[in-house]
Parts: structure tokens; C-alpha cells; sequence
């Protein structure tokens, strides 16, 4: 069984500003609760075919993987695992509903194997409140610090 949880919100920010903090995969453990750390296999900035390796708690179990990245405009991202213990993909959404106001639009998708296959119903809930508080907190970084 398949998993695809999709999130969105609203930040008072422009979408240029939006999607230079979120787009940048180092800034990932700073509004992403369950990420601990990210680093570059290939030359910074982003960019198609990069690729950085992630460790992340989730479930009470650490994940190391490494996303590659599939697609890059200047309101959409698309990372999918190049290797990692199940299939995903992230999607990065933008979408300027004012000159100030951006809406976010957050999708992971993944085909989870084995033992985690059975789990796929409690994980998508916990990715979706996940997604919520990880969104929230990119809300607050964008529209306090900058």
C-alpha cells in the first residue's frame, strides 16, 4: 500500500523568498522537526541531479537516506530517494496568492516495503501531523526572521 500525504499553508511572505529558504536543503533541519542533519554529496546550490543525504527520527527509528533532486522551477521541487530504506518522493508546491503571500503546498508519496508496508495507514497520519508542525514552523522561521 501506498502513502501520499499532502499539507499546505499559507506564509505572508513572497514566493521568491519562500522558495529560496525552502528550496535550500541546509535549511531543512532548521524547520523540519524529525531532521537531524543534511549533507551534500554533490557542489552546492541546488540544482537537478543533486543530491544530499539526509538522517532523520521518525517513528522512534532513525532513517539515513539520500534524495536526489528530479525537478527544480522557480515554485516547484521535487526530491525522490536515490537510496534510503523505501521509496519517496517530496514535492515542494508554491503559489503566490499576493504580492506578499505564498502558499505552500507540501506532498510526500512513498511505497513503503515490507514491515513498514503494513505500517503505510499509521505512517501516513503521522506524517500528516509531522507535515503540519514541520509546516508551521517554516511559517514562523519565514515570517519572524527575515
Amino acid at each position: 500500500m501506498g502513502v501520499e500525504v499532502t499539507t499546505r499553508i499559507d506564509i505572508s511572505r513572497p514566493l521568491a523568498e519562500v522558495a529560496t529558504y525552502a528550496f535550500d536543503p541546509t535549511n531543512a533541519p532548521h524547520w523540519y522537526a524529525n531532521i537531524k542533519s543534511v549533507r551534500w554529496r554533490t557542489a552546492p546550490p541546488v540544482g537537478v541531479g543533486s543530491e544530499m543525504d539526509f538522517v532523520a527520527h521518525f517513528l522512534g527509528r532513525e532513517l539515513a537516506y539520500t534524495y536526489r533532486v528530479a525537478e527544480l522551477t522557480h515554485n516547484r521541487l521535487v526530491m525522490r530517494t536515490a537510496q534510503g530504506p523505501f521509496a519517496m518522493e517530496t514535492v515542494y508546491q508554491l503559489q503566490a496568492t499576493g504580492p506578499d503571500s505564498t502558499r505552500f503546498c507540501l506532498i510526500n508519496r512513498g511505497e513503503p516495503k515490507g514491515f513498514a508496508g503494513v505500517l503505510a495507514p499509521v505512517m501516513a497520519t503521522a506524517m500528516k501531523a509531522a507535515n503540519r508542525k514541520d509546516l508551521a514552523a517554516l511559517k514562523s522561521v519565514l515570517e519572524h526572521t527575515f
